[in-house]
């Protein structure tokens, strides 16, 4: 659309997205003349020196700490020429560990921080990054089917092989994602989808070749330790070109930022400078990652420290400036997180540790900050609710029966199935008691196994039928929200920090990390009410940071027992007695009730926010009282099978296409959809390369994340 400006020329009008956190400052004009000029030449120049001054004094705190009793005093001898033999043991430390260390969180810093400011500026959104883009998980996942096949790749292969991978996943992202002009919260749930679904995978592999794949585990945190600086010095040159052509798109970007066709009408070609940028971005990325793994957020803390400096320094966001200091703040994120690591986890733990346990959870508290700044539009803010056809009673009473049944099939196959195969008959039997040792000691396994999937499964799909009630999301699931990841801390720290602690005491824990993490999510998101956009920002941010927290408790505590760690997050009835059942069970009982008479409210809170204040309905009590009881299903969930993810979201959705979105309806199939998915899920996992096993919640999490992604394609073409 054109109007006509005065004198006769037509200009074209192209609305920019919001930017709802107030980050994405307009370009700049021209430098005045004259000592204006020069005001601005030395700001840019005052604003480098204090970021490069800051990298010298974290650098050299960095080269005095290790495991070698190598100190300051050491080290300046050797610079000044002291004692022979201390100077030998002080140059061995630093030529063969220290230095390549210093080297490659340099060149991370760099490459993620210049990355991250280009995908901001093209996407036009401040949370897009290496890791909500994917290109991390993506980059990640390349590498590790490369060790999988167990060809040693050179350098350069390997770059190339995560460069594609990396470039698959955030392509993939911004085309669901409309490019980021749909809005941060689309942004980051498909960036979380696809990220989910590549970590799915990439943990299949971890742990059905652990020969081939050892030590991965630890680097797939992001980890900047080396073993000398040939790797630094290989991926030196990929740098260099992925920084300066940013440089040489920098004035493009400017132009970008006010819009495709004033840019268009400026002379710019809006798509190929689009995939220049993140042709670019992801060569940075891609690199990163080869040389030490995904370090998270770097990508997006350190633009976001740039253009928070922006704000108060006018010429720092033109992205000739931006990008370059975006990179000094990726090194003294990376740095500083390492220097902290090491402060806090002296010794061995300084090395076991991956920095990108660190830069994760400071990415996590940016990324909740960044979610709180977030705009509401209105009384009605959020996401809409999904649009379905109204389904009858009959077809609901059809739908129902034939999911019992299919539940029914599932529970005599899941019986049957496995690393044995057994008949009807030998179920029969030991059900009468009349069953042989053998037998008995396969279903006195199977069993718990079994009634675990399907009472876990039932409470997840409940779950998320509360809370996409409630968020009035339906792309929303507990997982989302942080309550998953919560419920993984606890119970995965009291194990791990509390031996021999028994199935109540897990259970207790579980329940604390979700309704801690709950908490948490719902006192940040709300501000004079409650965004379901800023809900599941943070709650994404919250999931995350436990994530990571996770991490570092197994590899701090239990270094030695990753694969038993690896199987719990991955979601996995393996070792399940009837024990593991009394929480989940008693957490039912408890909350189907509830579910069942606020399913009227539940249908009022997915309408507006206005609605059910005029009906009288307290909203904020209403609320907190079903997202409560939902985190404590979800907890219950995570002590009877682990963390799995996505079936709150697949078995709500799907209730809602077969019956309509009347709660009363939708409770009861939601519920039998999610037994029947992690019974079905946790079957094939026993069954289909026994007596290897695949853990349940990655087989819900490879089916329920391309789901999700066409969730996401099907309503990309209704919000655009």
């Amino acid at each position: 659309m054109s109007t006509s400006a005065p004198g006769g020329l037509s200009t074209a009008r192209h609305e920019v997205p919001d930017d709802t956190t107030g980050l994405l400052a307009p370009p700049v004009p021209a430098v005045p003349p004259g000592r204006s000029r020069l005001r601005f030449r030395l700001t840019v120049a005052s604003a480098f020196v204090v970021g490069v001054l800051a990298v010298l004094v974290l650098a050299a705190v960095h080269l005095t700490q290790g495991t070698a009793d190598v100190g300051l005093g050491d080290l300046l001898r050797l610079v000044t020429g002291g004692d022979a033999d201390a100077d030998r043991t002080a140059a061995a430390v630093l030529v063969a560990s220290r230095v390549p260390r210093l080297l490659a969180g340099l060149l991370v810093g760099v490459s993620l921080g210049a990355a991250g400011a280009a995908l901001q500026s093209v996407a036009r959104n401040p949370l897009a990054s290496p890791d909500t883009l994917a290109v991390n998980a993506g980059a990640y996942v390349a590498v590790v089917g490369a060790a999988v096949i167990g060809v040693t790749l050179p350098f350069y292969l390997s770059g190339t092989l995560a460069l594609v991978g990396g470039l698959a996943a955030s392509g993939l992202v911004l085309v669901l994602a409309r490019g980021g002009a749909a809005g941060p919260t689309r942004l980051i749930l498909a960036g979380s989808a696809i990220t989910l679904a590549l970590h799915s995978l990439t943990t299949v592999l971890l742990v059905l070749f652990q020969q081939e794949t050892m030590g991965l585990f630890a680097w797939g945190s992001g980890s900047i330790v080396q073993s000398g600086t040939s790797q630094v010095a290989l991926a030196a040159p990929l740098v260099v070109v992925g920084l300066g052509g940013l440089i040489l798109v920098a004035h493009r970007l400017d132009l970008l930022a006010l819009g495709d066709d004033t840019a268009t009408v400026l002379g710019i070609d809006v798509r190929a400078t689009r995939v220049v940028t993140i042709l670019l971005a992801v060569l940075l990325s891609a690199t990163a990652v080869t040389v030490a793994g995904p370090v998270g957020f770097v990508g997006l803390c350190a633009p976001v420290v740039v253009r928070l400096v922006a704000r108060k320094v006018p010429g720092l966001n033109r992205h000739r400036v931006l990008i370059p200091l975006a990179g000094i703040a990726g090194v003294i994120v990376v740095l500083g997180a390492d220097v902290l690591l090491r402060l806090v986890l002296p010794g061995t733990y300084g090395v076991a540790v991956p920095t990108g346990v660190i830069t994760t959870v400071f990415g996590a508290v940016v990324l909740v900050w960044l979610a709180r700044r977030l705009k509401d539009s209105g009384p009605a803010a959020g996401t809409r609710a999904a649009h379905v056809r109204p389904r009858g009673a009959r077809r609901a009473l059809v739908v129902v029966t034939v999911l019992v049944a299919l539940l029914v099939a599932a529970t005599v196959a899941a019986l049957l199935l496995g690393d044995r195969l057994l008949l009807t008959g030998d179920v029969l039997n030991w059900a009468a008691d009349r069953a042989g040792k053998q037998v008995s000691f396969v279903l006195d396994q199977r069993v718990p196994r079994v009634l675990a999937a399907i009472l876990a499964g039932a409470a997840l799909g409940l779950a998320g039928t509360v809370v996409q009630a409630v968020c009035r999301n339906p792309l929303a699931e507990p997982g989302l929200l942080g309550v998953t990841a919560g419920a993984g801390l606890g119970a995965v720290g009291v194990v791990l920090l509390v031996p021999g602690v028994g199935i109540m005491g897990m259970s207790l824990a579980a329940v604390v990390g979700a309704l801690g993490t709950f908490a948490i999510v719902y006192r940040l998101a709300y501000r004079g009410g409650l965004s379901s956009d800023r809900l599941v920002l943070i709650g994404i941010g919250m999931s995350t940071g436990a994530t990571a927290l996770t991490t570092l408790v197994i590899v701090v505590v239990a270094p030695w027992n990753l694969n038993v760690a690896l199987t719990w997050l991955s979601g996995s009835t393996y070792g399940r007695t009837f024990d593991h059942l009394v929480p989940v069970v008693l957490a039912l009982l408890v909350v189907v009730p509830v579910a069942v008479l606020h399913r009227r409210e539940m249908d009022v809170l997915a309408l507006d926010e206005d609605t059910p204040r005029v009906l009288g309905l307290r909203l904020d009590c209403t609320r907190l009282l079903l997202l409560g009881a939902s985190a404590c299903l979800t907890a219950a969930a995570v002590c009877a099978v682990g963390v799995v993810g996505f079936v709150g979201l697949v078995a709500p959705h799907a209730a809602r296409a077969l019956v309509g979105s009347r709660n009363g309806r939708v409770i009861p199939v939601a519920m039998l959809l999610g037994a029947v998915l992690v019974s079905v899920a946790d079957t094939v996992g026993r069954t289909v390369i026994a007596p290897a096993q695949i853990p349940a919640g990655l087989t819900t999490a490879l089916i329920g994340a391309p789901y999700f992604v066409w969730l996401l394609w099907r309503s990309r073409g209704r919000e655009a």
